[in-house]
């Protein structure tokens, strides 16, 4: 050992050495072991011409991000304006808090008020030099000693693209949420899968696109669809161009001495900046939607309206009836101030006119050259229709019709003059409202309360005695020769426990095809979590290709709080689950505070996204209905522990390339052991409402009779086509979700009809069906669903008996 021990020993001191020292200069560049610190303002680096630096920036009270910013003219704190950010979402606090580049050639941003944590590194390792520098096009460039690029904040912007830097089918801009709030906001720019450029809206609840304006076709716009690649820059000049034959050009273009900036606005706005050298004030010279932002969709939330005056800006107000659901923040939409009553009794319903309002989207179905009255009628007939549009359409040959759009959902509304169109809403007829209540408007704003947490911390203060600085360094010293020792015994005696763990997650690979993945092998197979699929409460779905050319998805959990032990030995459990109907899970990744699931992945996405395609025709329903009953009956029943889903809903039933589904997310619900079936040891309410049993809300224990509820709920909804949140907003007052609660009294109501007076079950069917469905079958499915979600639990069926109903029906036919 003493051989060994004397070999190590110089090494380990200058580590430890090195460790014990600080440094306040400021760096040209930043090379390994250096770091920066957030409380020295020198620790910056800045490009060569001085137009750009990188370092800690303010982002609230004790709160700071890693960013590059304009430097020229010379700026200071929030007054200074960034363009990219390491860590929007996760600031640090403003006391030792580092950004270091590490001996293995990663870059990694610490914050010390947690222990030192890791909150964002660059994943790169480089067993020669590395060195990061800021060029003068403000890209932030990580390089090894033969210049070749490690990484590069270019390829991984925020919400602004500079000159020069490309925008590719693996990058995007998404919005700051508030000027004050630099966190993600609910804007996105990017390439979609037809290589068209776009502008989403991604809020809370719906998604939607809005420019180029939807109801116009790519082609029409001249947006070439078929070539070969994705990218987009803007140059220099202030000419923009992107590969699906869109270009613009700057009101300054051509001005070669600008500083120039594009940036998604927190408003939902694309727009290009530009300043002379010297001054500090921007100037708009190119924006997407200049004459019509409320376009914009999101922009003043559900049931309001968005008006625009050139001189004050968009506006918001509530449509009558409706109050906002908070003040000051009208992304949050509006609420309706009355109630109906569950019978949905059509002569409790009256409708306000509303001229020149226009509500874009969410039709329930679409009739056309038909009477006011009979769109009228039809709204009423609807517990979910919160109104209609009623138009005319005009014709070349000079023939007009009059067609009809009931509402489902009230977004996107905007008053447009030139409107040739009315609007009807939906409210009591024992309340009077009137339009007058439309001119209550409020400018638009982000909410006035910042989101961004206030990092509040204690720490020690650090001596300024020189007799205790010397005897901390020498404590150092002796420290580590102490370390040296304790460290090269617990390396002897660690090896045999570490060959003990490898032989077990040997074994575990070999029986199960379970594989523990490094983050830096998911980091590479997803291209740096690049191609997002899909988004939840757990976490979000990423694309991946693995070493073996295996397709995979890719979760990275969010709220994932468990030690790698737990984690690995639950992870492991799920691993060893198999049946056709539940995803088969191929491995997992547990390091530091990374916590990932890799799965197969699954060709035509989720039921939520395919409901209203014509793909899926009556008999793929049907099978959908089967498969996913069987995959939880096995869940309950069958496998190796007892689980519940505790989250069942159209975006957790995934499809195969053949339309069959196989259960997703159950690793994230609560394992118990099979004997304790009344368990309700659940820390806090779980699941989506409008598909969450009463038992969730009403303290009653919690069984897998809620996974059935849940179920019958989503069958309900494929066979209707009625979303189960649509209806008005209630509270949860009664220990139920009053917004369910409008589905599932509707097809009694439906079913019983049927019975009395031999009313066609085709009434209840989705549209999307088209007359191609099963009467029997779905007679039989309605049925079940019904009995899923009986109020009473006791009175709900098993998985397996709901199985055993449908296969009686799968080959009638």
């Amino acid at each position: 050992m003493a051989p060994l021990f004397s070999l190590l020993l110089p090494v380990f001191l200058s580590l430890f050495l090195q460790s014990c020292q600080f440094s306040t200069s400021a760096l040209p560049s930043l090379t390994k072991r250096a770091s920066l610190s957030v409380e020295n303002p020198n620790d910056v680096l800045v490009s060569p011409s001085g137009a750009f630096s990188a370092g800690f920036f303010p982002v609230g009270d004790n709160a700071y991000s890693f960013a590059v910013w304009f430097s020229h003219p010379p700026c200071s704190g929030a007054a200074c304006t960034p363009v990219w950010m390491a860590n929007r979402q996760a600031p640090v606090n403003g006391r030792r808090s580092t950004f270091s580049l590490l001996d293995s050639g990663n870059l990694v941003l610490t914050d010390a008020g947690h222990a030192g944590s890791k909150v964002w590194s660059s994943g790169t390792t480089s067993p020669s030099a590395a060195e990061l520098r800021l060029n003068n096009t403000g890209n932030l460039v990580l390089t090894n000693d033969t210049g070749g690029v490690l990484w590069q904040s270019f390829d991984s912007p925020t919400d602004t693209l500079l000159p020069q830097q490309p925008l590719t089918r693996n990058t995007f801009l998404i919005s700051a949420r508030c000027p004050y709030n630099s966190s993600t906001g609910f804007y996105k720019l990017y390439f979609d899968n037809d290589n068209v450029l776009r502008l989403l809206f991604d809020g809370p609840s719906i998604s939607s696109v809005y420019w180029p304006f939807p109801w116009v076709q790519s082609s029409q716009l001249g947006r070439f669809l078929y070539n070969s690649s994705r990218i987009a820059v803007l140059d220099p000049l202030g000419r923009f161009q992107s590969s699906d034959n869109y270009s613009l050009y700057t009101s300054d273009y051509g001005v070669a001495a600008m500083q120039r900036r594009m940036i998604l606005d927190f408003d939902g706005n694309l727009r290009v900046y530009s300043r002379e050298p010297g001054l500090t004030g921007w100037a708009v010279t190119w924006e997407a939607i200049s004459s019509m932002p409320c376009f914009i969709h999101g922009v003043c939330g559900n049931n309001s309206l968005c008006s625009y005056d050139p001189a004050k800006g968009r506006s918001c107000s509530c449509v009558p009836g409706y109050v906002p659901k908070v003040l000051g923040d009208w992304s949050a939409g509006c609420v309706p101030n009355f109630t109906f009553s569950d019978g949905c009794i059509a002569d409790e319903c009256g409708f306000v006119k509303l001229p020149y309002i226009d509500f874009y989207g969410y039709d329930y179905n679409t009739i056309y050259n038909t009477t006011l009255e009979k769109c009228r009628q039809t709204c009423l007939s609807l517990c979910n229709c919160r109104g209609f549009q009623y138009r005319v359409s005009m014709f070349r040959s000079g023939s007009t019709t009059f067609n009809c759009y009931p509402k489902i959902e009230l977004l996107n509304g905007h008053n447009l003059p030139s409107f040739t169109g009315e609007f009807f809403i939906k409210v009591p007829k024992n309340k009077t409202f009137t339009e007058d209540q439309l001119v209550k408007r409020t400018r638009y704003t982000c909410s006035p309360t910042a989101e961004v947490k206030v990092l509040d911390r204690t720490y020690a203060k650090k001596g300024k005695n020189e007799a205790v600085s010397f005897m901390l360094r020498a404590a150092c010293v002796v420290g580590g020769i102490e370390i040296v020792v304790v460290f090269l015994v617990w390396f002897f005696l660690i090896r045999n426990q570490q060959d003990v763990t490898s032989a077990h997650q040997s074994y575990l690979l070999a029986a199960t095809g379970f594989k523990r993945f490094t983050y830096d092998e998911l980091k590479e197979a997803t291209r740096n979590f690049s191609k997002e699929i899909g988004r939840g409460a757990g976490g979000i779905v990423y694309e991946a290709l693995l070493p073996d050319d295996r397709v995979a998805a890719v979760k990275v959990l969010s709220n994932a709080t468990t030690g790698e032990a737990d984690f690995l030995a639950e992870a492991s459990t799920i691993g060893r689950v198999n049946h056709m109907n539940l995803i088969e899970m191929w491995g997992y990744c547990a390091e530091g505070k990374h916590r990932l699931l890799v799965y197969e992945f699954m060709e035509h996405g989720s039921l939520a996204q395919n409901l209203s395609s014509p793909e899926l025709h009556w008999k793929r329903r049907f099978d959908i209905a089967v498969g996913t009953a069987k995959g939880l009956a096995y869940l309950h029943e069958e496998c190796l522990e007892w689980v519940l889903h505790c989250d069942v809903k159209p975006q957790n039933i995934l499809l195969d390339s053949d339309y069959q589904p196989k259960v997703a997310d159950f690793g994230l619900s609560k394992l118990m052991d099979r004997g304790k079936v009344t368990n309700s040891d659940f820390s806090r309410i779980r699941g989506t409402r409008g598909y969450m049993a009463p038992e969730w809300v009403s303290n009653q224990s919690i069984t897998s009779k809620a996974d059935v509820y849940s179920y019958g709920i989503v069958m309900l909804e494929m066979v209707t086509g009625i979303f189960p949140m649509t209806t008005s907003v209630h509270s949860l007052e009664s220990g139920g979700d009053a917004k369910q609660v409008r589905l599932i009294p509707w097809a009694r109501n439906k079913m019983k009809e049927l019975e009395r007076t031999g009313a066609r079950l085709e009434e209840m069917e989705d549209p999307a069906l088209k007359v191609d469905y099963d009467l029997k079958k779905m007679e039989i499915l309605i049925e079940v669903a019904l009995k899923c979600v009986e109020e009473d639990k006791n009175a709900r069926p098993t998985m397996s008996q709901v199985v055993e109903k449908l296969m009686k029906h799968e080959n009638d036919g």
